[in-house]
């Protein structure tokens, strides 16, 4: 067997007992122990399993005392153990002394926080004769000690390499420590490790974080330079080569968009002058004309967006019509006639067919419902646009139509005289440019040449609108001159009237106490309502209800459009109410007439005039 043998100089050396190999291999306890005690598996010559109680996952047997991890020579410490689970620990024999564990019944001992980045321990409870080197002996198992700070306070610090072995180190707190066999109290003593606060620990642990910290911003960097889009292309300066070059690219289809923002970049930089006007005038046009094309190949696209839509709604009624169909054998095979010769399993398994299929015929009929509802919808907002769009008042729109006319005529005007100017300088250039050498005068030439052809059109479009917008003027004019005729000449036929029955009434042999109570007309005030209202009725054919007739009577009262003159009447006109102006035109049966019109809650009494049919019957 082995024997551990100490030496004078405190050595250990193993010695191999003689006596104790006479012990035959085959002996499975013995052979057991010393597999087990060696962390393997304990196995026989022939590799069969010698115990079965042999536990593989522990790496030891059952009812055999593990090996403690802390014993001299193996140099290994296990890893931290939960605080919930009790720990059963060994004793530790060192070179110079022994450690023995704590009362497993006692609390564990407390400890400080650990700092950021701790690898320096406290340790206290020293004994007093212990030496640096003892105090090396015992925790350079736990690790590569890089310094220690020794206190004559029986207590001292110790600075390991990593962070994971101060963990080891505080294993070994709450551990009686003796030096060799000795029962001195100096010594002897309780181990106390703590986590201690270093300045090199942090400032490490600092520079640790800062290294991290830019690894990461570097790495973040780097994913978004990748996931940054690339930028574009930068734009040339502005030249009459560039300027020829992008005037011919904006008329290719395949080009144009890289021509117009080549165009856009040199116009917001403020390239345009008064000598490159004309270049970029003729670019834009340029660009102008794409306009048709864009909108015909939107056209396109919804024409052919509406094919698809049909064409998806008829191979969705198609898919409907199919699923109709399984549906219906299904339905068929579930009546009695067909069931009764099927097993539990096939009917089974029909019932939950025929549920699916009637579950996804829903879903694609509430499907296509909800697209004939949209088409519904939309039609029906059409048509509502259509018919808020068409109410307007005939009044409100000759006199928006006559302000339009002439706003459009001086804008006509001004634009008129615009380009006459740039004709004219357009002439003048080209007059310069046939005098100066350019190597690139066609260029130009024919540049100005195109500028002038649409400046030209453009022009001959003006004044046709021109003369249309003065033609619909002077037959708005003429109208309003009719219109003022119309009243001038009913005014004569009132006055007429008027004076006809004031001969009448003179020739009367009744007294005039009486003509006066028979006359309807009282005052001078009232004829002129009357007259006025005559020539508002005769323009309003249909009639007029007597709230808009007074309405009218205010409105010409408050602008002063229609005054009394100063040689018949004294007195301003008074505000004129309803009740005054019916009873006035009551009065005046053969000059208006009052009729009924609509049915039910739409009925409305309107005033007509009728003099001239008064005038008829007298």
């Amino acid at each position: 067997m082995f024997l551990v043998q100490y030496t004078a100089d405190n050595t250990r050396t193993l010695n191999v007992d003689s006596a104790a190999m006479t012990l035959p291999v085959s002996d499975p306890a013995a052979w057991a122990t010393a597999m087990n005690n060696l962390g393997m598996a304990p196995l026989g010559i022939a590799g069969q399993p010698i115990l079965p109680d042999f536990d593989p996952a522990l790496g030891m047997m059952t009812g055999i005392p593990p090996i403690t991890p802390m014993m001299p020579g193996l140099g290994i410490v296990p890893p931290p153990i939960p605080p919930d689970m009790p720990v059963a620990k060994e004793i530790i024999h060192c070179k110079s002394c022994t450690l023995f564990p704590p009362n497993p019944n006692l609390p564990p001992p407390a400890t400080r926080e650990r700092p950021p980045g701790c690898k320096t321990v406290f340790v206290g409870g020293l004994p007093e004769n212990g030496t640096e080197q003892i105090i090396v002996e015992v925790f350079e198992q736990c690790g590569e000690i890089i310094a220690i700070r020794k206190s004559k306070k029986n207590f001292c610090h110790i600075r390991f390499a990593e962070e994971y072995m101060v963990d080891k180190a505080l294993y070994l707190s709450g551990y009686r420590i003796r030096l060799g066999s000795s029962t001195d109290k100096k010594d002897t003593g309780r181990l106390h490790v703590d986590f201690a606060q270093a300045r090199d620990d942090l400032y490490e642990w600092e520079c640790k974080q800062r290294m991290l910290a830019r690894e990461e911003r570097h790495r973040r960097r780097m994913e978004e330079e990748r996931m940054r889009p690339p930028s574009p292309p930068p734009v040339v300066h502005y030249s009459d080569h560039e300027c020829s070059i992008v005037a011919e690219k904006l008329k290719d289809d395949s080009k144009f968009s890289e021509a117009v923002q080549t165009l856009l970049t040199w116009i917001e930089r403020g390239e345009v002058n008064r000598r490159s006007a004309n270049h970029f005038y003729s670019m834009i046009q340029s660009a102008n004309s794409h306009v048709r094309r864009l909108v015909n190949e939107k056209a396109t696209h919804e024409k052919e967006m509406e094919e698809a839509k049909e064409k998806f709604k008829q191979a969705l009624s198609g898919i409907l019509i199919q699923f109709e169909q399984i549906v219906a054998v299904y339905h068929s095979a579930s009546k009695q006639k067909a069931w009764d010769h099927f097993t539990k399993a096939q009917r089974k398994n029909i019932s939950v067919w025929c549920k699916q299929a009637e579950e996804i015929r829903n879903i694609h009929n509430d499907e296509l419902m909800g697209i004939r509802r949209e088409e519904e919808m939309e039609m029906s907002d059409d048509e509502i646009e259509e018919t808020t769009e068409t109410k307007e008042t005939e009044e409100s729109a000759l006199v928006s139509q006559a302000e339009a006319l002439k706003e459009e005529n001086d804008s006509l005007r001004w634009q008129l005289d615009a380009y006459r100017n740039e004709v004219e300088l357009l002439k003048q250039e080209q007059g310069k440019a046939h005098r100066e050498d350019d190597p690139n005068k066609e260029q130009q030439l024919k540049l100005l040449q195109q500028a002038l052809q649409g400046m030209q059109q453009h022009l001959l479009k003006v004044q046709e609108e021109y003369k249309k917008k003065e033609a619909e003027l002077d037959r708005i004019k003429d109208d309003n001159l009719q219109v003022e005729q119309l009243l001038e000449n009913f005014h004569e036929k009132q006055e007429n009237c008027g004076s006809r029955l004031c001969a009448s009434s003179q020739e009367g042999e009744q007294p005039l106490e009486k003509t006066a109570v028979s006359n309807p007309v009282k005052s001078e005030r009232e004829a002129l309502l009357v007259g006025i209202i005559s020539t508002f009725l005769h323009v309003h054919p249909f009639g007029a209800s007597i709230e808009y007739i007074c309405s009218y009577l205010n409105r010409l009262d408050n602008k002063a459009s229609y005054q009394i003159p100063s040689k018949l009447t004294t007195s301003p006109l008074l505000p004129i109410s309803t009740s005054d102006v019916e009873s006035l035109m009551s009065r005046l049966q053969h000059t208006f007439r009052q009729e009924m019109t609509g049915v039910g809650a739409s009925l409305e009494k309107r005033w007509k005039f009728c003099g001239f049919e008064g005038l008829k019957l007298t």
